[in-house]
């Protein structure tokens, strides 16, 4: 097992303190630490509470699961007060955090991911456009001229985590580049759906709450002009310019991708300043340092501590250190308690295969799994055709099909949607969810199967093992020697 960055150096003088408990209890918590740091483990914590959510709706406790995700809940002083149930709560509320994440990616991968160079983001932008518009297509067709017609934006949507989750079960076998291309789409996926929600799924506006928080958009604006590197900052108004929006009638979630978007993404200082940085404080600190003194004893060695510290908090964008805090709780916290406020389907609401087979339903399976299919495949072949872009290093069209399987898991942003979309209108978004769930179980285990199955390159195979090499070297192992 490769060791963590920090073990990798060894102290060669000096002590290093350890509690009394402290290896003991080290070898407790690294296995749950492994476990929250893999890919897939959120994936599977939402699929847990997917579960959870459907066994409570269909037990004795359906009754308590409704009284409770309509419990109201309010926040106020004086005479301001804001009352939600606690279904609003988490959908309009924390589900604004989940979307600044999503808004912190999108700039990442923009600014110098795989998206920010035109010949590699090509083929996935490509993909991702016709994997929304087909969709779409297909679900309107399925119900033009019914009450379902406004749940088109539902089948556009692909849930990263799920999709990720899946393709890391299958490990070295799917080629790294895959993976890449995979993510790179799904952002492009998520602006869509943003684009969606922000254009289409808005009701009645508030003119004057709207311009509001125009200006809070531009206060973000001057922090990001003005230098203002404390996240904390972007995140007081960001919560104003959340409740500027609610206010709006825009969909307060929003509120996360703009703030997100003011984030500055440079870091101060770039990797020879910080170098030159740290060996000038490294030297001032040996010049104070005397046998036998102790930090906590020092004003001189504490306040060079503290200036080492941030100044490798300047070494990292804002954006970059947002983002590393945000994955955890978001994948293991908040998309997990929407899939149980959410995810909830009454078994029972289905009293025949007549009320299963309905439009709505079938649309979004058909959108979902054979729309992401077609669009994304036959883009990315367009686009490849043409001479647009290249398919992602040691990939073949079988790893394309799996990926456009894969992206048919809808999920978290489905729901969200669909919420949106049928907001009031309790049967057709049970539908809307019922086929939501079913697509995104034959999704998955499609593209799974299809990834499993697909061959394993010469390239990729020699991709692999340098990466080994690289790894192997980086903990102090010669090459292929690692143990097992």
């Amino acid at each position: 097992m490769a060791k963590s960055v920090l073990d990798r150096f060894k102290i060669r003088k000096g002590k290093v303190f350890e509690a009394p408990l402290e290896e003991a209890f080290g070898r407790l918590v690294t296995p749950f630490e492994e476990f929250i740091h893999r890919q897939s483990s959120s994936g599977i914590l939402l699929m847990l509470s997917a579960l959870a959510a459907l066994i409570i709706a269909n037990s004795p406790l359906q009754d308590t699961y409704k009284h409770l995700l309509h419990m109201p809940i309010s926040i106020g002083s004086g005479n301001w007060e804001l009352s939600l149930s606690l279904h609003h709560w988490i959908n309009d509320g924390l589900m604004a955090i989940f979307f600044f994440l999503v808004g912190l990616e999108l700039k990442r991968e923009f600014m110098v991911g795989e998206l920010s160079d035109l010949r590699q983001a090509v083929l996935p932008v490509m993909a991702a456009i016709g994997g929304m518009i087909v969709p779409a297509l297909i679900y309107a067709s399925l119900n033009s001229g019914a009450e379902g017609v406004r749940g088109w934006g539902i089948p556009m949507a692909t849930d990263i985590a799920f999709a990720v989750g899946c393709i890391a079960l299958l490990g070295s076998r799917v080629p790294r580049a895959v993976v890449t291309f995979l993510v790179a789409l799904a952002i492009v996926d998520d602006l869509g759906a943003i684009l969606v929600i922000a254009i289409w799924y808005t009701e009645q506006v508030n003119i004057t709450a709207l311009i509001a928080s125009g200006c809070l958009v531009g206060l973000l604006a001057l922090l990001n002009a003005a230098g203002v590197r404390r996240s904390s900052a972007y995140v007081f108004i960001g919560v104003l310019l959340w409740y500027g929006l609610y206010l709006a009638g825009v969909h307060a979630t929003l509120a996360g991708v703009i703030t997100a978007m003011a984030l500055p993404a440079k870091p101060k200082y770039d990797p020879v300043a910080f170098s030159t940085f740290v060996k000038d404080i490294i030297r001032s600190f040996d010049r104070y340092f005397r046998p036998g003194d102790k930090i906590i004893a020092n004003d001189a060695l504490h306040a060079r501590v503290m200036a080492l510290g941030n100044g490798v908090n300047m070494a990292q964008s804002p954006l970059q250190r947002m983002e590393t805090r945000l994955h955890i709780p978001v994948g293991f916290l908040v998309i997990p308690i929407f899939a149980l406020a959410n995810a909830g389907i009454p078994f029972d609401s289905f009293n025949s295969s007549t009320a299963v087979l309905n439009p709505v339903t079938l649309g979004v399976i058909a959108g979902l799994v054979v729309g992401k299919l077609i669009g994304i495949v036959g883009a990315t072949w367009i686009g490849w055709k043409l001479g647009w872009g290249n398919l992602p290093k040691a990939a073949n069209f079988q790893h394309i099909i799996g990926v456009a399987l894969l992206a048919g898991i809808g999920f978290t942003m489905s729901i969200f949607i669909a919420e949106l979309a049928f907001s009031g209108q309790d049967e057709l978004l049970i539908q809307a969810k019922a086929g939501i769930l079913l697509a995104s179980v034959i999704a998955g285990i499609a593209g799974f199967l299809v990834l499993r199955n697909a061959p394993v390159s010469v390239d990729h195979e020699g991709e692999l093992r340098e990466e080994d090499d690289i790894e192997n070297a980086e903990v102090g192992y010669p090459p292929h020697s690692a143990p097992q």
